[in-house]
């Protein structure tokens, strides 16, 4: 999003380097795109050392496989290091962006992979009211609090378990949100299931509890190119988005409250095009963002299974990849500022439009915003929210 992006690839450095040295193994610089062994079946879990923070604690490194498709995740952030799957002629790829060893993770990444919490997106002024009580908290994007904050969940380490599930393999991530962390209220207890399905998808789903009103919106920041991590610009994939209506949002990109029509605008992606058709439209809310990084009102609403919202095209290797969510809305964010500063897993650097985010979730600024779909989570209720990542070809 677009300002703290900006932010997390200049400011973010200083306040962050000193959070992690570098010990990373060299099995874990995982740029290379070998097939994975054992395609149709299951492998893994397997765990390995990533490396160590400044205070001495570990972060791990997980590895699983499930029919034809490597998932990588590292305990620092919940985040997702790899990503691989076959084009049309079966050469693998990876198609999510990241880095290679972990100073950069803690010292450069604009939340590559990361789980997002407690509130993904932006809350106006770095403040909310609930139960007649204001809360305030880091104003780490200009005015507003972004992500959870400075210190938000992709800078935490988690707990991690595997599981087995019949056919399905996966992660189970854990951590404990103190009262008053960063700001936010009650203690919250998570929970966030990373899962490869024999049916070729990967599949996150969120769970929370807490011991005092709070608010919660949690996502994850994978950003994707289809061509493969490095290969260069996605504005020729093919997007399509279920979404009569999207939040325009003012100059610090928090939405101004009204659900606007996509239609006749660059934001109609309904029947599928390029990202890069509109994007030197000169559109007021395209300048605002230096491109796509809006937050789209999704057809169907909340639900209580996935319901598919987004196709992705990528033509020249005929990778597709589908959401389905839970959830009420998408932020698709265009890699507006990726600026050729940061070397990903293949060695190559990330420039501007090399990568996509497509974060399920609810409303940025909820808290602040009745007419929305409302965050707030009290005792004795559950959030729950699930996203499924579906992968084929054409």
């Amino acid at each position: 999003m677009t300002t703290s992006r900006r932010a997390v690839l200049t400011a973010a450095v200083g306040a962050a380097a000193t959070a992690a040295t570098a010990a990373t193994t060299p099995a874990a610089a995982a740029g290379a795109t070998t097939a994975p062994q054992g395609t149709g079946g299951t492998r893994g879990p397997v765990r390995q050392r990533f490396g160590s923070l400044a205070d001495g604690t570990g972060v791990d490194l997980w590895t699983l496989e499930n029919d034809g498709i490597r998932l990588r995740v590292l305990s620092y952030g919940g985040i997702v290091q790899g990503l691989e799957v076959p084009d049309r002629r079966g050469r693998w790829a990876n198609v999510s962006l990241g880095f290679d060893n972990l100073d950069d993770y803690v010292a450069k990444s604009p939340y590559f992979g990361a789980v997002i919490g407690r509130y993904g997106n932006r809350i106006a002024g770095g403040r909310f009211t609930l139960d007649g009580t204001t809360y305030r908290l880091p104003a780490n994007d200009g005015p507003n609090s972004l992500h959870g904050g400075d210190q938000g969940f992709d800078k935490r380490v988690w707990d991690v378990e595997p599981f087995r599930r019949g056919t399905d393999t996966g992660l189970t991530l854990r951590r404990v949100s103190p009262d008053g962390e960063m700001g936010y209220p009650g203690t919250l207890t998570v929970r966030v299931d990373y899962t490869l399905t024999a049916r070729g998808e990967f599949r996150v789903d969120y769970e929370a509890t807490t011991d005092r009103a709070t608010v919660v919106n949690l996502t994850n920041h994978t950003y994707f190119n289809l061509a493969g991590e490095g290969s260069g610009t996605v504005h020729d994939h093919r997007l399509r988005i279920d979404a009569s209506r999207y939040t325009p949002v003012d100059a610090t990109l928090i939405p101004t409250g009204d659900l606007a029509r996509v239609a006749r605008t660059p934001f109609d992606f309904r029947l599928g095009k390029p990202i890069g058709e509109d994007l030197r439209q000169g559109h007021e809310q395209i300048l605002l963002g230096q491109g796509y990084d809006h937050n789209f009102v999704l057809d169907k609403g909340i639900t209580g299974q996935p319901q598919k919202a987004v196709t992705v095209t990528e033509p020249t290797s005929g990778r597709v990849m589908t959401i389905a969510t839970t959830e009420p809305g998408l932020q698709f964010y265009s890699g507006n500022f990726l600026d050729g500063t940061l070397k990903g897993t293949s060695g190559r650097v990330y420039r501007q439009g090399d990568g996509f985010c497509l974060e399920t979730q609810h409303f940025p600024d909820s808290p602040n915003r009745p007419g929305f779909p409302t965050t707030v989570l009290r005792p004795g209720r559950t959030y729950r929210s699930s996203t499924v990542h579906s992968f084929g070809t054409l």
